[in-house]
């Protein structure tokens, strides 16, 4: 039997609307999260919002820690706290800054490295 190589990343980004087209100004504020399953191709697999259900918009907890869950391997950004950035990362999660409010353009750039 052969053993899968393909590398599939899974891109969170926070987002304003529920249909994820607007990068969230700040992460843990953000209304949604948007999930984006990559190939190694740069083809999105799969694409899911989830509500940020974080203390910031009336839930439990911080949001950072709520979205571990989701098993991202990668999170992009316009602005986050110091407390997040250092969660994401003792957990090998990445965190890059966002270079445009436009989640089509956030993620030609990540495909375009």
């Amino acid at each position: 039997m052969g053993v899968n190589t393909e590398m599939k990343q899974r891109v969170l980004i926070p987002t304003e609307d529920q249909n994820g087209t607007i990068v969230a100004g700040h992460f843990g504020r953000a209304p949604f999260f948007i999930l984006f399953d990559i190939d190694e191709d740069g083809s999105i697999l799969n694409k899911e919002v989830r509500p940020n259900t974080g203390g910031h918009r009336g839930g439990m907890g911080f949001a950072h820690d709520n979205v571990v869950g989701f098993s991202p391997t990668i999170i992009i950004v316009l602005g986050m706290g110091p407390r997040g950035v250092a969660n994401f990362q003792s957990k090998n999660i990445a965190v890059l800054k966002a270079d445009s409010t436009s989640i089509e353009q956030v993620l030609d750039s990540y495909k375009n490295n």
